[in-house]
C-alpha cells in the first residue's frame, strides 16, 4: 500500500480546492469544494475506490455513461476504473467529503478524459 497524502495537505484547482482532513496507510479523507459553475475533469483511478458524501450544495454526478442529480446527504460510491466527475451548475459551492481507500493513494492515479480547464 502507498499513501502519499498527509494530514493538512491542500491544493487549489481551477474548479475549487481540496484539503486532507485525515489519513493513514490505507485511507485518505478529503474535504473538496467545487466552486459555483465549476466541474472536475472526467477521470478515473486505477488503484483507489472513492466514497463521496455531499455535505453542502447540489450538482450533477457522472459515473461512466450515467449522469444524475445529487444534493446534501447523498452518497456516491466510485469503484476503480469508473469514469466519474461532479459538476456544479448552481451559484453556491458544493462541499463533499471524499474517502479514498486502495493500494495507491496519490494524485498521480488520475487519468483524465475531458477537462474544461485544458488539463489533458
Amino acid at each position: 500500500m502507498v499513501n502519499l497524502y498527509h494530514k493538512g495537505d491542500c491544493d487549489l484547482r481551477p474548479w475549487g480546492s481540496w484539503a486532507v482532513l485525515d489519513c493513514a496507510e490505507d485511507y485518505c479523507v478529503k474535504r473538496i469544494t467545487i466552486n459555483p459553475h465549476g466541474m472536475i475533469s472526467l477521470q478515473l483511478h486505477h488503484y483507489r475506490k472513492e466514497l463521496w458524501v455531499i455535505v453542502e450544495g447540489s450538482g450533477i454526478v457522472t459515473l461512466d455513461s450515467e449522469s444524475f442529480a445529487v444534493q446534501k446527504c447523498d452518497i456516491i460510491e466510485i469503484t476503480p476504473n469508473t469514469k466519474h466527475r461532479i459538476a456544479n451548475k448552481s451559484d453556491t459551492p458544493i462541499v463533499l467529503i471524499e474517502i479514498q481507500t486502495g493500494d495507491k493513494l496519490d494524485e498521480d492515479d488520475i487519468v483524465r478524459f475531458e477537462d474544461i480547464y485544458g488539463r489533458i
